[in-house]
């Protein structure tokens, strides 16, 4: 990697760690470039302002010279990641390339079946506060600076892709059944996470009211932050309000300060205990990460929101019923007075059949529920279950919703609509927009 002159090929590089990575690269002063898809996707607007080149799919892209990095939705008969093994060239898999950047940094991963693209967010944003820091997030936002003291970055245990790093540190939020077309059970998923707290180096930061994370052994400490008395990293004198949560924090009855986040829903106040925990350990300034933490607004995709109208529209990554209970949480608390009414496309036919009950229990929560139909991966085509086998299981008002006829969300007024999924639910949000639109500019 020492080698400028070097030039990197991303085969799938519009997918949100591909998109991030070339951004590192390039800030790094490599010549990087592309190749995926024509269909546009939101990645690709920070690669476009990078200056970085995509190409359509094609055979012909992969030239002598190149450093190939393989997008992990490809396997090894794709053309390019083929052709490129046929010619010798050096071809890294995207988690083994994340292996070797991390190398010469204080390195941090986040890992956890949910809330790891948060948690890296704001690592990233209060560690870039206090030094000199590179950093990859899951929502496709890379940077690279020049004698970065630290390297932080989302953690994926998909298919144990996050074994292929040794972070100095790791931050784990939480350990869920969750990809239940890779993992067997709990029991599969939580030998991946020991294997990952085999390799971290220096310390780990562990949420405290996880009994499979209790239950992990390391050959570093591991410190347990949360709200309860036995942890080492505690949140005292919660207040949750519109504008925000502020909490006191204490290291083993140590008071550290008073510390306030622009955020909702008690995830968030756990993900910023993990943060301040790591950033203690680094940096003593704490007012320095007080500062940093307040002016953080989120990551793409995570409770963002706009409004429209009337209306406030959130749109939210939430795919896993523990993720639509916090989103739901987090929009009560910013809106305690509106009716919530919740969209939610299900994830790939193997989730939904996993977690069906979980699923209506979770959405439940909002005032009015509608889904769309599911969202399949390119894994899975089809699957013995529906978008409607969801809905009957659901008590709430709403029902099914399609994409020709978002008309229903029309009978709401200020009020919160929240779109929920990890497919391509902004399509639906687009459509229901362009109709408020329509509506409010008729009626004016």
């Amino acid at each position: 990697m020492d080698d400028a002159k070097k030039i990197y090929h991303f085969v799938g590089i519009k997918g949100t760690g591909m998109s991030a990575m070339a951004r590192i690269l390039k800030d790094r002063g490599y010549e990087v470039q592309g190749s995926d898809i024509e269909k546009y996707t939101f990645t690709q607007v920070g690669l476009e302002k990078a200056g970085i080149k995509i190409l359509p799919f094609d055979v012909n892209n992969i030239k002598e010279g190149l450093t190939v990095i393989a997008g992990n939705s490809f396997n090894d008969d794709q053309p390019e990641i083929k052709k490129a093994r046929e010619m010798g060239l050096d071809v890294y898999r995207y988690h083994e390339f994340l292996g070797e950047m991390i190398k010469g940094h204080t390195s941090i991963g986040v890992c956890g079946a949910h809330g790891k693209t948060s948690t890296t967010g704001l690592l990233a944003h209060v560690l870039s506060g206090i030094a000199p820091t590179d950093y990859l997030i899951g929502d496709g936002t890379g940077k690279g600076v020049p004698d970065a003291r630290f390297f932080a970055y989302e953690a994926d245990e998909y298919r144990r892709h996050f074994l292929a790093t040794s972070p100095d540190y790791a931050i784990m939020t939480n350990i869920d059944f969750d990809h239940p077309d890779y993992y067997t059970g709990i029991d599969d998923v939580k030998s991946a996470f020991q294997t990952f707290a085999n390799q971290t180096k220096k310390g780990i930061f562990a949420w405290g009211d996880d009994k499979n994370l209790r239950d992990l052994t390391a050959n570093v400490p591991i410190y347990y932050y949360g709200t309860g008395e036995n942890d080492d990293f505690r949140a005292t004198n919660v207040v949750k309000s519109t504008s925000g949560s502020e909490f006191d924090v204490e290291y083993k009855g140590e008071k550290l300060g008073h510390f306030h986040i622009h955020l909702y829903g008690e995830h968030n106040v756990l993900n910023a205990l993990a943060v301040i925990a790591v950033s203690y350990f680094e940096h003593d300034n704490l007012d320095e990460i007080q500062n940093e933490l307040e002016t953080f607004k989120g990551v793409k995709r995570r409770f963002a929101q706009r409004k429209v109208s009337d209306m406030t529209i959130i749109d939210d990554y939430a795919h896993h019923p523990s993720e639509i209970n916090a989103t739901i949480d987090a929009a009560r608390q910013e809106y305690p007075n509106k009716k919530v009414i919740a969209v939610f496309q299900p994830h790939t036919f193997s989730r939904t059949i996993a977690y069906l009950d979980d699923f209506a229990k979770s959405l439940s929560k909002a005032d009015d529920v509608y889904i769309t139909k599911i969202y399949s991966s390119p894994r899975e085509k089809s699957g013995k279950v529906s978008s409607a086998d969801l809905e009957k299981k659901i008590t709430k008002n709403g029902g099914l919703i399609k994409a020709e006829n978002m008309s229903p969300l029309l009978q709401y007024h200020d009020a919160v609509v929240v779109f929920m999924g990890a497919g391509d639910i902004q399509k639906y949000e687009r459509i229901y927009e362009k109709l408020l639109n329509d509506v409010t500019n008729n009626v004016n």
